[in-house]
């Protein structure tokens, strides 16, 4: 019988199979998609409160996946890295993610972590890096993005955006929330990014 974990699992492939770039591709097909599933309580954060306009938002080919998660939003493991001491409080209030495979998601994988992000609006996510390269896949637009040295730029929903291993990056969030699709290989796949002017801590 289908579990929710199941069908979780299901609109998230089908969107990454759905988008038609190089780099995703790759991603994909290195995936082993018959993954065990791991036992995970669910825990709810206030940015779930997002979902509804995420849902709203969202293009065509990632509704279906946004739309999932607005209706199943307390049945999932929302998680985050930060504490109050790293962007302040009210940050905590508008940021989560959801690991669907990897170290500690709802499925087992050893070898890469995905998930989704949620950011609520006028929110910045400041500088951070860490060790496994990221692709990022934003299902909703209007959010600027910045990478090492550049300035921020606005992308658009279904862009793909590559961080190289330890380049640094950061987001702006505008009047709409965000939600984005990301993909970490080639490193730890539970560190806390480092946050430069800090020690070493990583995970977006």
């Amino acid at each position: 019988m289908k579990t929710v974990f199941d069908e979780l699992l299901q609109q998230f492939q089908a969107y990454l199979r759905s988008v038609d770039n190089a780099l995703v591709r790759d991603a994909v097909t290195r995936i082993g998609w018959d993954m065990p599933a791991r036992p995970a309580e669910p825990h709810r954060l206030p940015c779930l409160a997002y979902l509804d306009r995420v849902a709203e938002l969202a293009p065509p080919d990632a509704k279906p996946l946004a739309r999932f998660l607005a209706t199943h939003r307390n049945d999932l493991r929302w998680g985050q890295t930060y504490s109050a001491a790293d962007f302040g409080a009210e940050f905590l209030t508008r940021y989560g993610w959801l690991e669907v495979f990897g170290t500690r998601g709802h499925f087992v994988n050893e070898e890469v972590a995905a998930g989704l992000l949620i950011l609520g609006p006028d929110i910045v996510y400041p500088d951070h890096h860490h060790i496994a390269e990221e692709i990022y896949i934003p299902l909703t637009g209007g959010t600027e993005w910045r990478m090492g040295e550049g300035g921020f730029r606005q992308r658009e929903a279904g862009e793909v955006i590559h961080h190289p291993s330890d380049v640094s990056h950061a987001m702006r969030t505008g009047s709409q929330p965000l939600l984005a699709l990301y993909i970490w290989r080639g490193g730890p796949l539970a560190q806390k990014s480092t946050i430069p002017g800090t020690v070493a801590q990583g995970r977006s």
